[in-house]
């Protein structure tokens, strides 16, 4: 028994370069791959964690894995060639095919390949980014070799080219810290007091606690402008923030706030408001009831 199976395994299969291919060295291979995926994925794991256990910058530790990743590759491919007894040579014609079809027909791919190693290397978006592409916003989840993913305000998951990234125009709110400014706008009516209406908008807003009080990016008020129908206010404020509801809810809170306050110092907010004036007689007419 133990005669018919060292047969078997010993087994030419197919021959290549006057090279005997078994059955063995067929039946190792896939459970060299396997094995040599399964280590090596434990290994770039463990090591990330350690990375993230040291406090590492996500992105150093993401563009650290995408290398071992592919040194990692390299490494089972070679391997598998030199248990089947295969040269590398023989590959060389097949190499230039690839690369040939690679040029012609995969030119996006390879495009927002390299764009993936220069976004992970160059770092002008970062994981964790608040980007604003064509109108959209979002925050960015993951850079991989081929796309970046995003994760829209609204939750939906979308998936960026690498390569749109670098040629288009996109907001970066995030690049370099995550102060966000915002802007809370308000008409009072004609006659009310100014400076009380600057001193209420500023008290409200140091009464949020996002809005940044430091020094350097203290709250401020501006009179606008004498619009048709109403004193124009614009509260300037800065928050520590990378989403946009951060923003949004800040803002909402202060203008519920502002409306509170206005109430209880008899400030009226402005609305559209027309004066008509009617040159000559106006004659009312009633109209006679039939019984």
């Amino acid at each position: 028994m133990l005669e018919k199976i060292t047969y078997w395994l010993n087994y030419t299969l197919f021959t290549v370069n006057d090279t005997k291919i078994t059955l063995l060295e067929v039946l190792t291979v896939p459970a060299w791959i396997l094995l040599s995926f399964y280590i090596a994925h434990l290994l770039i794991k463990f090591i990330g964690k350690k990375l993230k256990a040291r406090n590492k910058d996500p992105n150093i530790i993401h563009l650290v894995q995408r290398i071992l990743y592919v040194i990692a590759l390299a490494i089972i491919f070679l391997t598998t060639l030199s248990l089947l007894n295969v040269p590398i040579t023989a590959f060389a014609f097949l190499s230039g095919a690839i690369a040939i079809g690679f040029g012609f027909g995969a030119q996006n791919i390879i495009n927002n390949f390299i764009s993936g190693w220069i976004l992970m290397g160059e770092k002008p978006i970062r994981i964790g980014d608040f980007l604003e592409v064509e109108g959209v916003k979002g925050v960015v989840e993951e850079i991989n070799t081929r796309s970046t993913r995003v994760r829209r305000v609204d939750g939906v998951h979308m998936l960026i080219p690498n390569s749109k990234l670098l040629e288009n125009t996109v907001i970066n709110w995030t690049l370099r810290d995550k102060l966000i400014r915002g802007v809370v706008g308000v008409g009072v009516a004609y006659g009310s007091d100014c400076q009380k209406v600057r001193d209420i908008m500023l008290k409200v807003a140091k009464e949020q606690s996002e809005v940044l009080v430091d020094g350097l990016r203290d709250p401020i008020v501006f009179f606008q402008d004498f619009g048709d129908n109403a004193l124009v206010f614009e509260l300037y404020f800065w928050i520590n923030s990378q989403v946009e509801g951060g923003l949004r809810l800040v803002a909402s809170n202060i203008r519920f706030d502002l409306d509170a306050e206005f109430n209880r110092a008899g400030i009226v907010v402005a609305f559209p408001q027309r004066d008509v004036h009617i040159d000559g007689e106006v004659k009312i007419v009633r109209a006679k009831r039939e019984d």
